[in-house]
C-alpha cells in the first residue's frame, strides 16, 4: 500500500474540494479546508488561468485523491474500465466505487477511505465470510461484507456500531451487527464525486 507523507490537508486544499481524508475531524471547524480554502504556497490565491491539460490533470487526481489511490492503481483501474463494453468515464467510478475499501468505508464501517484501507489489510473484515486483505478487491452484486468475530469485540468497532452514517443506495448496512452488503452496481447517480470523468477519458486518451 502507498504511502501519503505530505499534509493529507493540502491536498483537499490544493483540488478545491473536501476529500474527507481525515475522517470525523473534516466535519469540524479544525478541517484546514474550511480555515483555508484555496490553494496552498505562495501563489494559492492568485487568479490563474488553466491550460485544457491542467484542468483534465486537475479532474484525474481530484478522483485519484478522492479514492485514496497512487498513479499505478489508478492507471491500472482505467484500464480496466477501457477494456469494458461500456462507456469509459463511467465504468471507471463504477470500479472505484466498488473497491473493498469504499464499500467498507460507504456502509459506515470506518471514518474514513483511508482508515478502511488499514481495517482491511489487518484482516478485520471478511467478504462472503471468507478473511481477505486486499483493499482493491472489486466486489459484485449481493457480496456481503462482514467485521470478523475475533476484531467485533474490539473497542473501536463497539464504538463504531453506535454511530450512524447515510449510505449509498447501492449498498445496505447494519451498523449494530457490523455488517453490509452490496445490493447491486452503483449508477453514476450514486456516485457523490463531483467529477467530470470525461475529462479524466480525454487525459489518458493523450
Amino acid at each position: 500500500m502507498s504511502c501519503v507523507v505530505n499534509s493529507v490537508c493540502k491536498l483537499c486544499r490544493r483540488e478545491n474540494l473536501k476529500l474527507y481524508l481525515k475522517g470525523s475531524r473534516c466535519l469540524t471547524d479544525k478541517c484546514a479546508f474550511e480555515r483555508r480554502p484555496y490553494p496552498p504556497g505562495q501563489h494559492g490565491q492568485s487568479r490563474l488561468k488553466f491550460s485544457e491539460f491542467a484542468l483534465q490533470l486537475r479532474e484525474k487526481q481530484k478522483a485519484k485523491r478522492w479514492y485514496g489511490l497512487s498513479e499505478k492503481q489508478f492507471s491500472i483501474t482505467f484500464d480496466k474500465a477501457s477494456r469494458a463494453d461500456k462507456m469509459t468515464g463511467t465504468e471507471l467510478l463504477k470500479l472505484l466505487e466498488l473497491r473493498l475499501d469504499n464499500v467498507v468505508y460507504s456502509m459506515g464501517l470506518a471514518s474514513s477511505r483511508r482508515q478502511a484501507r488499514q481495517l482491511v489489510l489487518h484482516k478485520h473484515f471478511s467478504v462472503n465470510g471468507k478473511v481477505v486483505n486486499v483493499p482493491s478487491m472489486i466486489l459484485k452484486k449481493d457480496d456481503v461484507v462482514k467485521v470478523v468475530d475475533a476484531s467485533a469485540g474490539t473497542e473501536f468497532f463497539k464504538t463504531m456500531a453506535t454511530g450512524s452514517k447515510t449510505v449509498p443506495a447501492w449498498v445496505e448496512s447494519s451498523i449494530e451487527k457490523l455488517t453490509g452488503k452490496v445490493k447491486d452496481a452503483p449508477v453514476r447517480e450514486d456516485i457523490t464525486l463531483p467529477v467530470e470523468e470525461n475529462m479524466i477519458v480525454e487525459y489518458y486518451s493523450r
